[in-house]
């Protein structure tokens, strides 16, 4: 089932060849958690979403206020009937027509969506192994920092930690610095400092590490610092964790030789939840 804009259908969208996100990955697009019929942290997304289509020079239609999309997300989620909790993709494309140059700036969407298991955050205690993917880099700029349909390193990253049986990969930015996972923005826990890298180092502006920095800065004992991350420094941590919307807060178990405790994401996960009303 999918919302073709504004219009809800149980077959495939109707995505043409020339769809411009197809031919140049020419979209942006967010993932959203739906708890209780309630879009989370919806007024992030949408103000991350209207800052995407302005840093790649989209026309923004009028009617995309905040009222009116999170209508659209509700009423599609309605439709599919699964309300009690559901991972939504809304991917905004510009139109077709033109090559590299598009003939204009108007913009079309398509949402989809598929249920999740559980409403609320948790932690998982399986053993979650990663390792550095050195291939390609993340480009220090501010296109690095939002979702674009150009997700290539994700892709193939993702297949590289597959092959060596990771869980996951920690991507560098061309300065070699730790940037972010495959799927998450990336924190290290030292002692009783809470680090993770600032947005100017390339790293995705992501809606959960808004939230988890939010949540950090009110904990006794606990300094929270945006600061760049070396390989060098991941061995010198007690924790490592990935933080995205629909997982919530993932605990790394083993970076090569190094295990590390899970203390310190569990906290945050119950902190996480009870910000949010699901305890």
């Amino acid at each position: 089932m999918v919302n073709d804009n504004k219009k809800i259908v149980l077959s495939e969208a109707e995505i043409t060849s020339q769809n411009r996100g197809f031919l140049y990955g020419d979209a942006v697009f967010e993932t959203i958690k739906i708890v209780n019929n309630n879009v989370l942290f919806f007024e992030d997304h949408y103000f991350r979403l209207m800052a995407s289509m302005r840093i790649v020079r989209m026309e923004i239609p009028l009617n995309f206020t905040m009222e009116f999309l999170e209508e659209q997300i509700l009423q599609f989620v309605g439709a599919a009937n699964f309300q009690s909790s559901a991972r939504v993709r809304m991917t905004v494309f510009r139109n077709e027509g033109g090559l590299y140059l598009p003939q204009d700036n108007t913009v079309g969407f398509i949402m989809q969506v598929v249920p999740l298991t559980e409403a609320t955050y948790s932690i998982q205690n399986a053993n979650y192994e990663v390792d550095l993917y050195k291939d390609f880099v993340v480009t220090k700029q501010l296109l690095s920092t939002i979702k674009t349909t150009n997700k290539m390193l994700n892709v193939i990253g993702s297949i590289y930690a597959r092959e060596n049986d990771l869980q996951n990969c920690l991507l560098l930015n061309n300065e070699k610095n730790v940037v972010e996972a495959l799927n998450g923005n990336v924190f290290l826990l030292s002692k009783e400092k809470l680090i993770t890298p600032p947005i100017s180092e390339g790293c995705l502006n992501g809606i959960m590490r808004k939230q988890i920095l939010a949540i950090a800065k009110k904990l006794e004992n606990i300094e929270v610092i945006e600061a760049p991350i070396s390989p060098f420094d991941l061995q010198k941590a007690d924790e490592l964790f990935i933080t995205n919307v629909i997982n919530g807060v993932q605990p790394i178990t083993k970076y090569r030789k190094k295990e590390y405790a899970i203390d310190f994401a569990t906290e945050l996960v119950v902190k996480l939840n009870e910000s949010i009303g699901l305890v």
